[in-house]
Order: structure tokens, then sequence, then C-alpha cells
């Protein structure tokens, strides 16, 4: 499938991430059926650091419609590396796309995720890497737990290929909260479970960005052999953003240490 405008692009992001991401249709309806306009603040996506899937390469679909690069970020813990990418129109969302520094890790996993990318064509660019699904063929279960052993993040990658990890919310542009805290105590009253790793709120006014998010859910998937197992998909995210008082506008960047605690909401021993 070939999209060739960027909303085209996001209304197939948005398509995606809904059917194995069903807690955010459900959020969405919720919101609407209080009056509320939702207004995507970020769009995330998860990839590996290796030629044709790198960061860059994943941003040139963006930065063809106009982004560019606002930000880079890094993880030691985690060993990820990532770019934020903004556009000119401030109604358009920012683009997180993060990357598993893969050298970091074992020769074994190395060897996985090399037989993975593998399987996408070098010259598939721009809006089809994302919407040529799937981006490889399914993987071993053990394979899957394998890679788990070592990084949930890289696990979470091997199953579902180059998709949406995340939509986020602007709490900004809802008029029946007053703020994230008041937002996710009414997630908890509507059943939702918030990531409370780091604390359900992760950031601080000072900071100029509050964010928080529920966790995945696990859902059947397929793995090689048709095997079907339940795992944690996508999650939701939400987020506050404050005036910066060097622009008089509002904070366009992310907070590493937050969005490392963000990361969680896949964990497989957290996952709902």
């Amino acid at each position: 499938m070939s999209e060739t405008t960027l909303q085209g692009l996001f209304d197939f992001f948005w398509a995606d991430y809904s059917v194995i991401t069903p807690d955010a249709p459900k959020i969405h309806a919720l919101l609407n059926g209080r009056g509320e306009t939702i207004v995507n603040d970020h769009i995330a996506f998860r990839t590996f650091n290796i030629d044709p899937i790198g960061v860059e390469a994943l941003g040139s679909a963006f930065t063809a419609f106009g982004y560019s690069t606002s930000g880079e970020y890094h993880f030691e813990k985690k060993k990820l590396r990532a770019l934020s990418y903004a556009h000119p129109d401030p109604m358009l969302p920012h683009i997180f796309i993060s990357e598993l520094l893969t050298g970091e890790f074992s020769a074994e996993l190395q060897d996985i995720v090399h037989g993975l990318v593998a399987q996408v064509p070098a010259g598939r660019t721009g809006g089809d890497i994302f919407t040529d699904l799937p981006t490889w063929a399914p993987v071993p279960f053990e394979t899957y737990k394998r890679i788990l052993e070592e990084s949930e993040y890289a696990g979470w990658l091997s199953a579902f290929g180059i998709r949406v990890n995340h939509f986020t919310v602007l709490i900004n542009a809802l008029k029946t909260f007053g703020s994230l805290q008041e937002f996710n105590d009414w997630l908890k009253v509507e059943g939702f479970v918030l990531n409370e790793s780091g604390g359900a709120i992760k950031g601080t006014p000072g900071e100029l960005l509050e964010q928080s998010s529920i966790m995945a859910r696990r859902i059947p998937w397929k793995f090689a052999g048709g095997e079907m197992h339940d795992i944690p998909t996508c999650y939701h995210e939400f987020a506050r953003r404050y005036a910066d008082p060097a622009t008089g506008e509002l904070y366009r960047g992310f907070i590493a240490k937050s969005a490392d605690r963000i990361f969680e909401s896949t964990d497989s021993d957290k996952a709902v």
C-alpha cells in the first residue's frame, strides 16, 4: 500500500493502531461523549538502527512533508536513541521515532534482528516503510521470548514490526478537564490501568511537559507457524504542555527521563 499524502499516512496509522489498541478508540468515544475535540500531540514509532529502517530513514517520510528534526534523545539503560520531528503548522502532531542500538546487545540478538531487517526491501522508502505490512514474517514465539529477555523494546518490535507504538491526546485541547491529574483520575474511574512507573505523571510544569499513559493490553497475536499468543500491544499516551518562557509558546520538545518511563507501558510483566 502506498500513501501519497500526509493525511493519508495519518489516517492509515490511526486505523492500524485502533485495531490492535482497543483502549484507544474506547477513550476517544468516551471523550467525544463529553463533547471534547481530540487533538493529537504526537505519534511514536520504534525501529532498529539498521538500514533501511533506521531513525533517519523513517524520519524521511515526514521531512518530505515539511517536518524537521526538533530534538535528539538518548536512553542509556534501554540502549535507545531517538529523534523528534516538528512541523511548522502547530496543529500537526509531533513525530517521535526511537531506535534500538542493536550493536550493544548479544551476538544472538543481533543475528536475529539482522535476519528480520534483511526481509525489508532495500528500495522501500518514505511512507511505504510504514504501510507495507507486515514488515517481516512472523517470528517464532520462542525467538520472541528470547529477545524479550534482553530488551522489552526489541521483543515488541520483533513481533509487531514498524508500526505506530502510540498516539497521544493533547490535554491542553480538552475543555472538561482542568489538569492531567484530573484526567488520570477519570481514566481510572473508567477502568483503564495507568503506567505508574516513576509515578502516574511523568514530568512537571517546571519542565514544561507532563505525560501519562495507560498500560498496553494483551491481545492474541500470530507468531510463526500460525501460533497465537497473548502479548502486550500498544498503549495510549496523554500530554500536557506548558508555555516556554523563552518563546511564550507551548514547549515543543520531550523529556528523556519521562519518555524512558513511558516506554515501559508495553512491558510484559505489567501489561493488562
